[in-house]
């Protein structure tokens, strides 16, 4: 019970700085964006921060020495991609614009319909997201407690440490906690490695083992089914992850148009750089321990790692590892909270009632609680479920309905609401279709909806008809004022 206690005295320290930081927050840019303040620092470890959760220290540990590199191309290598593609592509033209959420650029770009409707998609993308974080924070409790504590009373007690500081401080709180949470990831992890190798026998023993049981291999076999599964898989986090409101709210945070182009592409290399520890300790911890490992392997592969380190590993490097997993997930978390409430406040909420700043703050935080509710009860309904599954489930939705819209917006003058709406249904209607027939056995159903979605969208906008000629006119009217106008 040390170190549950230890553990609880982490937990209780982090809430503090993240109460600290809501003194910070006087409107509703400050409570989503802190204010358009952040440095460098602060933007690298909130983008690092954000991909750093559950599924890269649980989930992909579990999934690597099950699968190796092939079965871990959508994370950590399309997230890390993402947050670089976003650095290169979209947070200069972004940032230009000054918007509070992802929501309001479809709003600006094609009207209120289409706002609503991707906003919606964006939404319901972080439902299995935040379930994977809660799932997490649920596991490690209830390993921490020795099963003291049950998963699900574990889910509940997670769910309102990071519910009391993220809804008061809201991006403020997520900024400075994630700053000194990437700290504790850091250090943890790296010290952790470091013995696990000592106790497999060195860094040959490790890569040997990697070796022999092909886990280097990351290309698929060489035939057209399992290439257009592989990179189904890879556009998954890569694709999925542009227009989500978590990664937005960290470039539109940051201080310069420069930090917010050079923050998200050196959070995305330091992400992958540090994901790839847990896959090293798993195997270390394999050939440590072949039994544990063994029986865990085909039940609970997730389970691996935590129940390497709790049985077999010091108190103060256990306390140093739950620490940084803790980090981890409480960062993550915060963050998937957070975007979901925001996005719906700004782009669904104020199109059904005027809000004033100061009601729409509060709107934010209500929403804040109901969000993170729903997801407790839906992450309790789905108890069980892969935490690695429930993360790359979540990001579908902005890839058929999201992705299209917003880059064509940015790069095509030609794009418009009438294609927007053609790229969304059509997208949609190829990906159910897909999904829910043996055609999907074939051809993977998230390529095929991504693949007719874009069509659809150049197809809908080139349509010679008066509402194109319309969008069109209008947004090149406005484009200027769009782009360079700075809010106040």
């Amino acid at each position: 019970m040390k170190l549950a206690l230890f553990v609880g005295l982490y937990l209780l320290t982090t809430v503090a700085i993240g109460l600290f930081a809501a003194t910070r927050v006087r409107s509703t840019t400050d409570y989503a964006l802190a204010g358009r303040s952040l440095p460098l620092a602060m933007v690298i470890t909130a983008t690092f921060a954000t991909w750093f959760g559950s599924e890269t220290v649980l989930g992909l540990p579990g999934q690597f020495i099950q699968n190796g590199l092939e079965g871990v191309v959508e994370e950590p290598f399309g997230s890390s991609m993402a947050l670089i593609l976003v650095g290169m592509f979209f947070a200069r033209r972004l940032y230009k614009m000054s918007l509070l959420t992802i929501g309001d650029f479809y709003r600006r770009r094609y009207g209120v319909s289409v706002e609503l409707m991707c906003s919606i998609f964006v939404v319901l993308s972080y439902l299995g997201w935040v379930a994977a974080q809660v799932a997490a924070l649920g596991l490690v409790i209830h390993l921490l407690t020795e099963g003291w504590v049950s998963v699900t009373s574990a889910m509940i007690v997670g769910t309102i440490v990071v519910l009391i500081y993220t809804v008061f401080g809201g991006m403020w709180s997520v900024a400075l906690t994630d700053f000194f949470q990437m700290i504790i990831i850091v250090i943890g992890l790296f010290i952790v490695a470091y013995f696990a190798s000592g106790m497999a026998g060195g860094v040959e023993k490790v890569g040997e083992y990697a070796s022999n049981h092909d886990l280097y291999k990351f290309f698929p076999e060489n035939d057209f089914k399992s290439w257009m599964f592989w990179i189904s898989a890879a556009i998954t986090m890569m694709i999925g992850s542009l227009p989500q409101q978590d990664v937005f709210q960290r470039v539109m945070s940051a201080k310069t148009e420069k930090i917010a182009c050079y923050g998200p592409i050196i959070g995305g290399v330091f992400y992958l750089m540090f994901a790839s520890i847990p896959m090293f300790i798993v195997i270390a911890a394999t050939v440590a321990q072949p039994e544990m490992a063994g029986k865990l392997m085909s039940s609970a592969p997730q389970e691996i790692l935590p129940t390497f380190i709790k049985e077999y590993m010091p108190l103060w490097l256990r306390i140093l590892f739950f620490g940084a997993v803790l980090s981890a997930v409480m960062s993550t978390a915060s963050a998937t909270m957070l975007a979901p409430t925001t996005t719906f406040v700004e782009n669904v909420l104020r199109n059904i009632m005027p809000l004033s700043d100061k009601r729409e703050l509060k709107a934010m935080r209500i929403s804040l609680i109901v969000f993170a509710l729903g997801v407790l009860a839906y992450s309790l309904s789905m108890e069980g479920t892969p935490i690695y599954e429930l993360a790359a489930m979540a990001y579908q939705f902005p890839v058929i309905g999201a992705f299209w819209p917003l880059t064509l917006g940015l790069y095509w003058k030609r794009s418009t609401t009438i294609g927007c709406w053609l790229s969304i249904i059509v997208g949609s209607v190829v990906w159910g279709v897909l999904s829910f027939t043996a055609l999907g056995e074939e051809f993977p159903a998230l390529l095929g909806g991504f693949l007719a979605s874009g069509a659809a969208q150049i197809i809908g906008s080139l349509l010679p008809i008066k509402a194109n000629r319309e969008c069109v006119q209008t947004w090149l009217e406005n484009k200027d004022k769009y782009m360079y106008e700075l809010a106040h």
